[in-house]
C-alpha cells in the first residue's frame, strides 16, 4: 500500500517561477480566475496564449475607441449557412468552392452540388462586398468577394461577414489580415482534433474604430486591389479563349474518345506495344490525349514540346533536403506548392541562407516570368512568377521552367492552365498514393505553336499584363495593411 504522502511533491505545492521551468523553449503565461470567468469559463491554453494576450494589450493602447468585429454593436453581421448533406453531381448550376480555395486568385470548382440538396442555395452564394473567413481546420484565412467570387456557391464551412457601412469593408478586411487581427480571431479556436470558430466569437474580437476618412482610405486600397485581381482573371480568360478559337478547339467535355468495347460505365481502350514508352499504367495511355494531340496537329503550325529550346532553357526540380528555418527578417522567404495559386502565399516561412546558400542560388530561388508547376500531390497547378515573388524561394516539390524568353512565357502559361493543357500534364502522373511528375516528363509535354503569330503574341502579352496587375494588387493590399498597422493599431 502506497502512503498518500509519497504522492505529493514539494514542487507542486507552490507556484512555479520562471527560473524553475525546463530549459527548453516553453511558452507560458499566468491567468487569473477572474479572466477565466470573464471569458465564459474557457480553459483552453490557446485562448489565453501569449500571442492573443499581446494582441489585446496592443489594441487597448490604441488612441481610437474600441468596438467589436460583429454583432449588434459591431461593424458587421456574421453567419454561416446551416450544415447539410452534400450530394455531388457531374455538373449543375451550383459549382462548389471549398474553404481551402478562397484565398486563390481564381478558384476552380471542386465539384457540383445537386439541386436536391436540402439547403438554402441563396445563402451559399457569395455576394459582392462580403468578407469570407474560414471557420474550421485552418482558422482565419479570408478574402474579399469581388467579381471573381460573386455568385459562386461556397461551402458552409465559411463565415460570411457583411459590414453595416461601406467604408468598413476594406478596413475590416485589412485589420483581419494583420498579425494582430489574425491572432485575436485565432484565440477563439476550439476543438480537440479539428479547430473551429463560430460567428458569435467575432462579437468579442476587439477592433479600433478610427475616423471614417481613414477607414475609407484603407477600404479604397483593398477594393482597388481586388478589382485588379478580377481584371487579371478576365485577361487570362480572354487569352485562353483566343487559343481555343485559333486552334478550333471545342470545350474539352465534348471530346468523346471511342472505347475498345461497349460496356456500361467502364472505360476501356487498347494501345500498341510500340506506343508503351515503358509505361504500363493505364492513365498514361488514355485515348483523350491522342485525340487532343491530333486536333492540335491539325490546327496549329507545329506541335513541339516544352523541352524545345524555343520554349524553355532549363527545367529544374530540386532534390529533397533538410530545411532550417529562421525568424522573419533573418532569412529568405520560402513557401510551398499548397498556396501557389495565392497572391500572397499564407504559409510563408524564412529559410536560413547561411545553411542553404548554394541550393538557394542554384535551385530554390524563383525569378519573374519563371513558370512553376506542382510536382506532387494536386498536379497541374501552374503559375507564372509575378514580379513581387522575384527572389523568393520555394519547396523542392515545385518544378521550375526557365522559359527561353518573355516572348513565349505568357503563352506557355496560358496553354498549360487551359483544360487541354491540364490533360496533357496529368498524362504523365505516376504514384499509387501520392501523385508525382518529374522534370523529364515536363520536357515531353506537347505545346502547339499557332499559325497566326500575331495571335500568339497577343496571348503572351495578355498573360504578362495580367501578372503585372497581380503585382500591383499585392502592393495595394500591403499598403492597406501597413496603414492599418501604423495609423490605426499603433496610433497613440
Amino acid at each position: 500500500m502506497v502512503d498518500e504522502e509519497t504522492l505529493v511533491t514539494p514542487a507542486l505545492s507552490r507556484t512555479l517561477i520562471p527560473s524553475e521551468l525546463p530549459e527548453e523553449e516553453l511558452r507560458w503565461s499566468s491567468v487569473t480566475l477572474n479572466e477565466v470567468l470573464e471569458k465564459s469559463s474557457r480553459l483552453e491554453a490557446t485562448f489565453f496564449g501569449l500571442e492573443g494576450k499581446h494582441a489585446r494589450e496592443v489594441i487597448t493602447q490604441c488612441k481610437y475607441p474600441i468596438t467589436v468585429v460583429s454583432g449588434r454593436n459591431g461593424l458587421s453581421e456574421a453567419f454561416y449557412p446551416t450544415r447539410f448533406k452534400r450530394i455531388l453531381v457531374q455538373e449543375s448550376d451550383y459549382p462548389l468552392i471549398l474553404p481551402s480555395q478562397i484565398t486563390e486568385l481564381n478558384p476552380s470548382p471542386k465539384g457540383y452540388l445537386s439541386p436536391l440538396c436540402k439547403t438554402d442555395f441563396a445563402q451559399l452564394k457569395a455576394k459582392n462586398g462580403q468578407i469570407l473567413l474560414t471557420r474550421s481546420g485552418t482558422i482565419g484565412n479570408l478574402t474579399f468577394v469581388g467579381k471573381t467570387l460573386h455568385g459562386k456557391t461556397l461551402s458552409d464551412d465559411i463565415i460570411r461577414i457583411t459590414c453595416k457601412n461601406n467604408e468598413d469593408i476594406g478596413y475590416l478586411y485589412a485589420f483581419l489580415r494583420t498579425k494582430i487581427g489574425s491572432a485575436l480571431v485565432r484565440t477563439h479556436e476550439y476543438g480537440a482534433v479539428v479547430s473551429h470558430i463560430e460567428p458569435e466569437h467575432l462579437e468579442s474580437v476587439p477592433i479600433p474604430n478610427p475616423p471614417s476618412s481613414l477607414k475609407k482610405r484603407i477600404h479604397e486600397l483593398v477594393v482597388r486591389s481586388y478589382t485588379l485581381r478580377d481584371e487579371s482573371n478576365a485577361m487570362l480568360d480572354k487569352a485562353e479563349q483566343i487559343i481555343y478559337d485559333a486552334l478550333n478547339l471545342p470545350p474539352i467535355t465534348q471530346l468523346h474518345p471511342r472505347n475498345f468495347a461497349k460496356a456500361n460505365d467502364l472505360r476501356n481502350y487498347t494501345t500498341k506495344l510500340s506506343d508503351l514508352s515503358g509505361r504500363l499504367d493505364a492513365s498514361y495511355h488514355v485515348p483523350i490525349v491522342d485525340t487532343i494531340i491530333q486536333r492540335l496537329k491539325k490546327e496549329s503550325a507545329e506541335v513541339t514540346t516544352i523541352g524545345d529550346s524555343r520554349i524553355s532553357k532549363r527545367i529544374i526540380l530540386p532534390g529533397r533536403f533538410a530545411r532550417v528555418f529562421v525568424q522573419e527578417g533573418q532569412g529568405v522567404v520560402y513557401f510551398t506548392g499548397k498556396h501557389i495559386l495565392e497572391l500572397d502565399p499564407s504559409d510563408k516561412k524564412y529559410l536560413a541562407f547561411a545553411r542553404h546558400a548554394k541550393r538557394i542560388r542554384e535551385q530554390l530561388t524563383i525569378k519573374e516570368n519563371m513558370l512553376l508547376l506542382v510536382s506532387s500531390g494536386t498536379l497541374g497547378k501552374a503559375v507564372l512568377v509575378p514580379k513581387h515573388w522575384d527572389g523568393w524561394t520555394m519547396t523542392h516539390d515545385i518544378i521550375r521552367i526557365i522559359c527561353s524568353s518573355n516572348d513565349i512565357a505568357g503563352y506557355l502559361w496560358v496553354f498549360i492552365i487551359s483544360s487541354y493543357g491540364q490533360e496533357l500534364v496529368r498524362r504523365y502522373t505516376y504514384g499509387s498514393v501520392v501523385n508525382h511528375i518529374e522534370a523529364e516528363h515536363i520536357d515531353q509535354i506537347p505545346i502547339p505553336l499557332l499559325k497566326d503569330s500575331a495571335k500568339q503574341e497577343k496571348i503572351n502579352r495578355l498573360a504578362l499584363e495580367a501578372n503585372a496587375k497581380r503585382t500591383e494588387a499585392f502592393h495595394l493590399e500591403q499598403e492597406a495593411i501597413h496603414i492599418t498597422y501604423a495609423e490605426v493599431i499603433h496610433a497613440q
